[in-house]
């Protein structure tokens, strides 16, 4: 059973990822500082499970009972929730691409219409769907929803997946295998 109160061990050697000095001054792009995400994957023994906590927008990567890595997310917004409970790892595909969410984009590349859902969008006249980018994409549930490299504005801004820091999402992504159980908490 996995669980927030668990008591974690942390070895050394952990590298913190992102972390840095906040100067009040803003970050590229004016996002916040990630002073939450390391990996310390040599620690630990037993299977890898995640524990993705969604009031506090963490990924927590055991080995065991011992914490080895955690990761910043933005899980999904109030339209769009990530789904909670007990689910396991059910495909890997590190170039996987949305087949609903993307751009339209015209024959020669521009973008006609940006962030749409082919579910509810109407493609302009000329344009096509090309689908976002899913990198390292861990599949959680059959309808879509997975953990894959994305953007991170501080809170929940997703359509129910689970985006993380590219270097965080590589990292997860050669760490887990398919059945790796995964528990999603409110």
């Amino acid at each position: 059973m996995m669980s927030s109160c668990t008591p974690v061990s942390m070895t050394g050697g952990t590298q913190y990822l992102g972390a840095g000095t906040f100067s009040g001054t803003g970050t590229p792009n004016n996002l916040p500082p990630d002073n939450v995400s390391f990996w310390d994957g040599g620690a630990g023994n037993g299977p890898a499970r995640l524990h993705l906590d969604l009031s506090q927008q963490v990924a927590n990567f055991y080995r065991g009972d011992v914490l080895v890595g955690r990761s910043r997310i933005s899980s999904g917004d109030a339209n769009h929730h990530t789904p909670t409970g007990k689910l396991s790892i059910l495909e890997k595909h590190r170039d996987h691409v949305s087949s609903r969410y993307g751009d339209f984009v015209f024959p020669d590349g521009t973008v006609a219409r940006a962030n749409v859902d082919i579910k509810t969008d109407k493609a302009p006249a000329g344009s096509r769907f090309a689908g976002s980018p899913m990198t390292n994409f861990m599949r959680l549930t059959y309808d879509g929803v997975g953990m894959h490299k994305g953007f991170l504005p501080g809170y929940p801004a997703s359509h129910g997946c689970v985006r993380m820091p590219e270097n965080m999402s590589a990292i997860f992504f050669e760490n887990v295998q398919l059945g790796t159980p995964v528990l999603v908490t409110p």
